[in-house]
């Protein structure tokens, strides 16, 4: 049977205690219980993983990650974003003041001619469901049927 992980000193047993229990939710906390318990046990992996109701795996890696770069390594990114964005946002803020004011000396761009100038201007080809949410976002979309 494979030896209890140890975890390397990078807080004081006290500020360890604390930083376990300052954490903003739910997966933040077992991550950082999984550390506490493998450092105060030391339970081995299997162990802390059956606690937690987590993998084995999951704990090695979590304690891994924080014998590596400490706390912060366990700080978790957002999976949001923007991955296949067409724009930067101040660019989309900028064709959109600039469809704003179209619209506002009476000439509104029809979908054909944004998704051209979007064309010239990014230099690949875009759909024509990408301009129609664009104008969703800025509320020219279809008024919707009330039921």
């Amino acid at each position: 049977m494979r030896r209890p992980a140890s975890i390397h000193h990078w807080l004081p047993e006290k500020e360890l205690e604390a930083w376990v229990r300052t954490a903003r939710g739910q997966a933040e906390y077992q991550r950082r219980l999984a550390i506490w318990m493998t450092h105060a046990g030391p339970f081995p992996a299997h162990r802390v993983a059956y606690l937690l109701g987590v993998s084995k795996q999951a704990v090695w890696a979590w304690v891994g990650q924080y014998n590596r770069q400490g706390p912060g390594g366990l700080q978790r990114g957002g999976r949001g974003g923007r991955h296949h964005a067409v724009l930067t946002l101040t660019q989309e803020a900028a064709l959109l003041d600039s469809l704003q004011k179209r619209a506002q000396l009476g000439n509104p761009p029809k979908a054909v001619q944004v998704q051209e100038e979007i064309s010239k201007a990014t230099g690949r080809r875009v759909s024509r469901s990408y301009i129609y949410r664009l104008f969703d976002r800025i509320g020219w979309g279809k008024p919707r049927r009330s039921r």
